[in-house]
């Protein structure tokens, strides 16, 4: 199997899928056992990844935690408050994964970037000083940024009625996430240019 086909193979099995039998299941169960089943697919994903290559796979791991995290976010129930901010939090608790991962000898953007862009040399640039920076900042970034948005979103649920929070709540979600893309691509090109040159004058 190409990189290529392993990238799509990964985004199906860990991301459409198990939300496509979510939502079918719900049809005919509780959310919370619909969730429970769905949750299994990137959860045997991961430990027939973790048999292959002796590793945790980065994003399935990270799509198992989102799942894992709903079902405990559904077990709270609660009011219509706490309902309303189930989704802030799942992405909160992204972001904090992405800062946490700065702990580790490797952040979780490189993790996510070693396993989607094909044809990538990341191993090796890992010597590196200044890619080590760009991973970092990147994973810096983009957890400020989720953090950020469930924070925006948590206030917005106290801070106005339903019917306003509902009708404005996906246009942050969109705008944060639309501003982290952009901004990654930009700076992405900027430093890669700038990456290739110092490995060319250390030639």
């Amino acid at each position: 199997m190409s990189k290529r086909m392993v990238v799509i193979f990964t985004l199906l099995i860990n991301g459409v899928v198990p939300w496509a039998l979510y939502v079918w299941l719900s049809d005919y169960m509780s959310s919370l056992a619909a969730l429970s089943i769905a949750t299994l697919v990137p959860l045997i994903d991961n430990v027939v990844h973790l048999a292959k290559h002796r590793r945790l796979d980065a994003f399935g791991s990270l799509m198992l935690f989102t799942f894992v995290l709903t079902i405990a976010l559904v077990l709270l129930g609660g009011s219509e408050k706490i309902l309303l901010v189930r989704e802030s939090l799942i992405t909160a608790g992204v972001g904090l994964v992405f800062l946490g991962s700065l702990f580790f000898s490797r952040p979780m953007m490189y993790h996510l970037a070693t396993r989607f862009i094909v044809g990538n040399d990341f191993p090796a640039s890992w010597g590196y000083a200044y890619f080590r920076f760009v991973m970092r900042f990147m994973t810096i970034v983009w957890g400020l940024i989720l953090t950020s948005e469930a924070g925006v979103r948590v206030y917005m649920v106290y801070h106005m009625s339903t019917e306003r929070y509902l009708a404005l709540s996906n246009v942050v979600l969109y705008g944060f996430i639309g501003a982290a893309v952009l901004w990654t691509v930009v700076y992405r090109r900027h430093s890669a240019a700038k990456f290739l040159q110092m490995k060319r004058n250390a030639m």
